[in-house]
């Protein structure tokens, strides 16, 4: 027989072969990527007899004490040798295994799939694992941004994964959070304030953005967050005297721009940006919209730059 014409198998009675509950078998699928590698005219995955023999191995290993993960990587290596990253089931790609065979570091597929799953320690583990090999950019650009895309898709589709905008965002809000702190030695005597737009509830990216001026810049931030009434946003600016103020808007319905012209002049000025889709035009010329990250990063750092004295 061909690879096509071979047998293939449901779940069910893979699990009763190997003797390993049917949830195992799904979780090794999700976190690992051992798992089907054919559907059947329905749609449903199905197990091939390479798989089977993959699961049944990896089945051997684990049960003479070898970690899941190293396991699964042994397993996927044997049948395509090693690599940073190569075809999995379905057309996806096998992470990269962290330094040292440490946790893997997810495609976006997979970290949807464990999303959906609402399965929140392998997110937090996949995220904690993508910003430790490669830091927060990264990490926003190549996995956040695509999933909240996929899980976006979801609900235009569904009408459902409300849930699942909640577990990936509060995951993802965790792991931030430890990386926003002040740096040891701020490059900036000023602070940068970081603030979502009057009513605005999507703070993620100010977090992120946060954690990437103090990692990567050594610069000091203040977040104010989600909702930042304008009063409490200019009496922030009064009290610290910011270098820098960056608002947030990602919904058309919180993007009023005319509040930002009756912020409160500084001695010396503080330089207002106005980042994400949700600003409506008519911004005041003195604020510049603020269209990607990157963009974010270089603005910033060069409203931080000395003024250059007279001459």
């Amino acid at each position: 027989m061909t690879a096509e014409d071979g047998p293939d198998y449901g779940i069910g009675a893979v699990a009763r072969r190997l003797g390993v509950p049917a949830p195992t078998l799904r979780t090794w699928n999700l976190r690992y990527g051992v798992g089907p590698s054919r559907r059947s005219p329905g749609g449903h995955r199905r197990y091939d007899t390479a798989d089977l023999r993959r699961l049944e191995e990896m089945n051997r290993l684990i049960r003479s004490g070898v970690p899941a993960a190293d396991a699964a990587r042994h397993v996927l290596e044997a049948r395509s040798g090693p690599a940073s990253a190569r075809p999995a089931t379905g057309g996806e790609e096998v992470p990269a295994t962290g330094p040292e065979g440490g946790p893997q570091v997810p495609t976006p597929a997979m970290l949807t799939r464990a999303a959906v799953a609402l399965d929140g320690e392998a997110v937090s583990d996949w995220i904690g694992a993508a910003l430790a090999r490669h830091g927060v950019l990264w990490t926003w650009e190549r996995l956040v941004l695509p999933v909240f895309a996929a899980v976006s898709r979801r609900q235009l589709e569904t009408g459902a994964a409300v849930e699942v905008e909640h577990l990936f965002s509060d995951r993802l809000a965790a792991a931030l959070a430890p990386l926003t702190r002040r740096p040891r030695t701020p490059v900036n005597e000023r602070p940068v304030l970081l603030a979502c737009a009057e009513e605005e509830q999507h703070s993620l990216p100010l977090h992120a953005l946060a954690a990437v001026l103090s990692l990567d810049h050594g610069v000091e931030t203040r977040l104010l967050g989600a909702r930042t009434p304008y009063s409490a946003l200019a009496d922030a600016m009064r009290r610290l005297g910011p270098a820098v103020v960056f608002v947030w808007s990602h919904q058309a319905s919180t993007g009023d721009p005319s509040p930002l012209a009756a912020l409160p002049s500084l001695r010396p000025p503080a330089r207002v940006l106005a980042g994400g889709p949700g600003w409506r035009d008519g911004l005041p010329p003195s604020v510049p919209h603020v269209t990607s990250f990157r963009d974010a990063l270089t603005r910033i750092s060069a409203a931080l730059q000395p003024s250059p004295g007279p001459r």
